[in-house]
């Protein structure tokens, strides 16, 4: 069975040309999971997760990656740039192996998973250690795309934006209408422009016939948009949303604004809370930042702001094993019990 990725699934919606590679690692068309025990800790009568993780490079930002990198190539690049908290990086690195160029990715000392990383070396990218937080890192990746030949391709690049928005056109097809709310996490801000993008367009062409409140979340220790003004230190346990300058700022801004919706800020203990319910109660596990959706759902409802029987989404942007460090371990120095079953079942009080 052949699978196809988004530039053949959604090529009327995406700026190709003849000339465009047909790039492709199968990404998108990711499940959108009906949710009925998180949507009753949550507090809305139906609930659903577009669970993003299971892209090939296990995040969200494998829809956009694959067109500005094809659209890169296109153009006659040989090298693509991005600065990055993890995720983005990965991608990066996945999609100019797979179209056979180069791939800088510029990351913040100590701002970056383990995990992330691995993916990015392993899959051939050249990694540059920048001694400042992902801002600093954004403003020198942009700089040297002005004054080098090299394609920038973080989320301030248009043709990620295009492709991001293939998500919103998925979650409407299978509904067969836009979903009341869409909540998903905000850090840069390009993927809530993408989505607006996506509903919109798919609004403009009568595909659907009403358009979402689009509901951004923000860990508190990193949320500009929030407060309305930059955060020159940011802090989270959700890495992928640390951000203080996003760089989507105005369409992030407009995409709420223009849906009647609202940022609302989490803390990371509300983050975490809502990574474990997640896992627990409907088998979905990802990092935390993709949790922050869900838990600003929760609070936008507990404050009255989304009524109870709203159909919603929640995005989860990223696979949980990208970030384990907040996962609770098994206590190496725990006393193992006999090997057998009188033991066992005893140790579970059967």
């Amino acid at each position: 069975m052949t699978t196809v990725g988004v530039l053949q699934r959604y090529a009327h919606y995406l700026p190709l040309t003849a000339r465009t590679p047909a790039l492709s690692l199968a990404e998108g068309d990711t499940p959108l999971l009906p949710v009925p025990r998180l949507a009753a800790w949550v507090g809305v009568d139906e609930l659903y997760v577009k669970f993003e993780g299971v892209n090939p490079t296990a995040s969200f930002k494998d829809r956009g990656m694959v067109v500005a990198v094809a659209k890169a190539m296109e153009g006659g690049a040989t090298t693509v740039i991005c600065a990055s908290t993890g995720n983005t990086a990965a991608s990066a690195a996945a999609y100019a192996a797979r179209g056979g160029i180069r791939a800088v990715v510029l990351l913040p000392r100590g701002g970056v998973t383990a995990g992330k990383i691995a993916q990015a070396l392993a899959y051939g990218a050249e990694p540059v250690v920048i001694e400042a937080g992902f801002d600093a890192a954004l403003d020198v990746a942009r700089a040297l795309a002005r004054q080098y030949p090299v394609e920038l391709v973080n989320s301030v690049n248009p043709y990620r934006i295009a492709g991001q928005a293939t998500a919103a056109y998925e979650i409407c097809d299978v509904l067969g209408s836009a979903p009341d709310v869409l909540a998903l996490p905000v850090g840069n801000g390009g993927n809530i422009s993408a989505y607006w993008v996506g509903f919109r367009r798919y609004h403009e062409a009568k595909t659907i016939a009403t358009l979402p409140v689009m509901l951004g979340a923000q860990a508190a220790g990193a949320a500009p948009l929030v407060l309305g003004h930059p955060v020159e230190s940011p802090e989270t346990v959700a890495s992928a949303i640390r951000i203080g300058r996003p760089a989507s700022w105005d369409t992030a801004v407009a995409a709420v604004t223009e849906s009647g919706g609202e940022f609302r800020a989490v803390t990371d203990a509300e983050i975490l809370e809502a990574r474990s319910e997640i896992a627990r109660r409907e088998g979905i596990f990802c990092e935390p930042a993709s949790a922050a959706g869900v838990a600003g759902l929760r609070a936008s409802v507990a404050a009255g702001r989304t009524p109870a029987r709203s159909r919603c989404v929640c995005v989860c942007t990223g696979h949980g094993l990208k970030d384990v460090a907040s996962v609770p371990s098994i206590d190496a120095s725990a006393p193992a019990i006999p090997a057998t079953v009188e033991a066992v079942a005893a140790a579970l009080g059967l």
